[in-house]
């Protein structure tokens, strides 16, 4: 049987005893786990005495209250956030404060649990979040192992999906008790960013796909003919009006009317992930130029915009799998942190190369060669 160590971190000494009580003989098992999973629990009333238990106690799961006597939740959430990333929060939140919570989880907090709870809600939250556990040491071994799509799918179902579902979630309890009172336009906001959350969840399920169809050696019979440009105009097309949304201009160069021997989905699959991103991070105002040439029987797609530009260590980590540019320009930028990664294994498979130049404040530029 494996241990998980708990900690509730809440001024409530009733809160913290319930919850003690409640998970003292709870154990979570599932069909893919070996073995239960029990808990041991500990007790901080403060935030400062949280962050002393985490400094010395390793510490799997923490149940937080954001209302604390000394420093608040967010500031133990943050010291979590940077010290210790791998302690999983869970905020202890009144429905009164659910905006909090659902902030929060934006800024690394795992869920969260609306006070009042029941036994039966904690237990639930506390199986959720063991299986989390669970699967990111599977996926770890995994990704160790070299089952790198199987890595993919469960780190996906075990977390990217996750804060999105709570948040509508959040929402839809809301709607339901009615908090914000019973004229329907009071929740349109609510409405409008559980749409938002659903369009990412999207997006983030195309890009699964995506992943799905590349494998590791070409599929020679879907290949043809296929002319670039239109697929490069096909990919225009389908940004467009994002890009009048930004005002953003595209424009497309085919110097050499070029045509390469390709299966049509895997161009689609550069385009679309190059010129959405050109778009998505660049300025208002801005532009994109797409410029094709062939060069020494090479194809030469070159992508570039005067967006926000990059730092090289965003740069070097711009193809690791869910990486993201994380920083104020880019906090309300959707994104799977899939559609690089993507690319780079396309081009791969073509046994192509792929570039990057940025300047933070200026731009940045995409060339991807591809042997014809």
């Amino acid at each position: 049987m494996s241990i998980l160590t708990i900690m509730v971190v809440d001024d409530e000494e009733g809160i913290r005893s319930g919850v003690t009580r409640i998970l003292s003989n709870f154990k979570v098992s599932y069909p893919f786990m070996d073995a239960d999973l029990s808990f041991d629990v500990l007790e901080a009333a403060t935030g400062e005495d949280a962050i002393e238990k985490i400094r010395s106690t390793k510490i799997d799961i923490v149940l937080l209250d954001n209302k604390l006597p000394g420093i608040q939740g967010t500031d133990v959430l943050e010291f979590i956030s940077k010290n210790n990333p791998d302690i999983l929060v869970l905020m202890i939140t009144s429905y009164a404060s659910l905006e909090l919570a659902l902030k929060a989880t934006s800024h690394g907090a795992h869920d969260f649990i609306p006070k009042p709870f029941t036994p039966q809600e904690l237990k639930s939250a506390i199986e959720n979040v063991s299986k989390h556990i669970f699967l990111r040491g599977m996926t770890q071994k995994m990704k160790k192992e070299g089952k790198e799509v199987r890595f993919q799918f469960l780190s996906v179902l075990s977390h990217e999906l996750k804060a999105p579902l709570n948040a509508i979630e959040g929402y839809l309890r809301i709607m339901k008790e009615r908090e914000a009172g019973p004229e329907i336009a009071a929740y349109d906001q609510m409405i409008e960013r559980s749409l938002h959350r659903i369009k990412g969840m999207r997006n983030l399920i195309m890009d699964l796909l995506d992943l799905t169809k590349i494998k590791f050696e070409k599929k020679t019979d879907k290949f043809q003919v296929v002319k670039i440009s239109e697929i490069a105009q096909l990919a225009i097309e389908a940004i467009n009006p994002y890009a009048i949304q930004k005002d953003v201009h595209i424009q497309l160069v085919d110097q050499s009317n070029i045509e390469i021997n390709a299966d049509p989905g895997d161009m689609e699959i550069i385009f679309n992930n190059l010129i959405s991103n050109a778009v998505k991070y660049n300025k208002d105002g801005g532009e994109v130029e797409i410029i094709l040439t062939l060069i020494d029987q090479k194809l030469n797609i070159v992508v570039k915009d005067t967006g926000i530009g990059l730092t090289q260590d965003e740069i070097d980590n711009l193809f690791e799998e869910f990486f993201r540019v994380k920083n104020e320009q880019t906090k309300h930028i959707m994104g799977s942190g899939l559609g690089l990664p993507i690319v780079k294994r396309v081009v791969d498979l073509y046994n192509g190369k792929i570039f990057i130049k940025s300047e933070l404040g200026k731009g940045s530029t995409f060339t991807v060669v591809l042997p014809v």
